[in-house]
């Protein structure tokens, strides 16, 4: 068993390794993380205080690695008014209840109530439509008429792996997440877009890496929340293995993914909400 020492010294080291040039000596070479470029390329938020940090040990990564910050006006209008907020959750398998043991939740509950401890007195409405292996464009139909019928305030959309497996165009993929997303804000309604999966299998697969590529300049180019999945999975997976933490006992291989996922888009939303009220200008006398 993993002792608490060892959970801590991880997740110290974790915060350590942000501003370090690679994961480690040994590593096999692999090319450039097309996520950790973006993250080179923007200037580093504020840091968070305590009381808005949701991550646990298992899923620690520095939360700057987890999205770049992005306006989601409505979302931040309705959480700072006090007001109810709808969330439509689509897109493949990675989106739909998980069954854990006796006891947890899925992780659609567990991002609710990850949200609920820090926006204490926010009613939150979570509107699940996950589908297993779908396709980009068969979910961004599927998104529109959901959106139609719920009016939701915002969309968080799980994408790319299905269609980088299947070997979709990029291009393709790329027009309809833009087309989109854009019809959605048009409706005031913010996105929110959960990157590809991460899988020790495709690391070198040319045709997953160019669709997390252009799923990241594509949401640089459209100012989207982009929760970059894979690259902060394989933070964490390369970071155990070099600080040589053994496996996990509270979660099995098989419950860390969306249990991560759960907690990584829920504190990507929250340091919107706390980087608005930083940001938020002094009345002037």
């Amino acid at each position: 068993m993993t002792s608490v020492r060892a959970f801590a010294s991880f997740a110290a080291a974790t915060l350590a390794l942000a501003a370090a040039p690679a994961f480690g000596q040994g590593a096999p070479a692999s090319p450039p993380s097309p996520d950790a470029a973006i993250t080179e390329m923007a200037p580093l938020p504020p840091p968070l205080p305590p009381e808005a940090m949701v991550l646990s040990v298992q899923c620690a990564v520095p939360t700057h690695e987890i999205a770049a910050p992005a306006p989601l006006p409505v979302t931040v209008a309705k959480l700072q008014a006090g007001k109810s907020l709808r969330i439509l959750a689509i897109g493949n398998a990675s989106v739909q209840p998980f069954d854990r043991k006796p006891g947890r939740g899925n992780e659609t509950s567990q991002f609710t109530s990850l949200l609920g401890k820090v926006l204490k007195g926010v009613q939150i409405e979570m509107i699940n439509r996950g589908v297993s292996g779908e396709v980009v464009a068969t979910s961004a139909q599927r998104l529109l008429s959901e959106a139609a019928m719920t009016r939701p305030d915002l969309v968080l959309w799980q994408l790319g792996t299905s269609d980088a497996v299947l070997r979709v165009p990029v291009e393709q993929v790329v027009d309809t997440v833009r087309n989109t997303v854009r019809k959605l804000r048009d409706n005031n309604i913010d996105v929110v877009l959960v990157g590809l999966q991460y899988t020790p299998q495709f690391a070198r697969d040319e045709h997953y890496f160019a669709m997390r590529k252009a799923l990241n300049e594509l949401a640089n180019e459209e100012q989207l929340v982009h929760v970059r999945r894979y690259h902060v999975m394989e933070f964490i997976a390369r970071t155990k293995a070099n600080m040589r933490v053994k496996p996990d006992t509270e979660f099995s291989a098989e419950e860390l993914g969306p249990q991560c996922m759960a907690e990584h888009v829920a504190q990507a939303l929250i340091a919107n909400v706390f980087l608005r009220r930083a940001r938020k200008p002094a009345n002037k006398s």
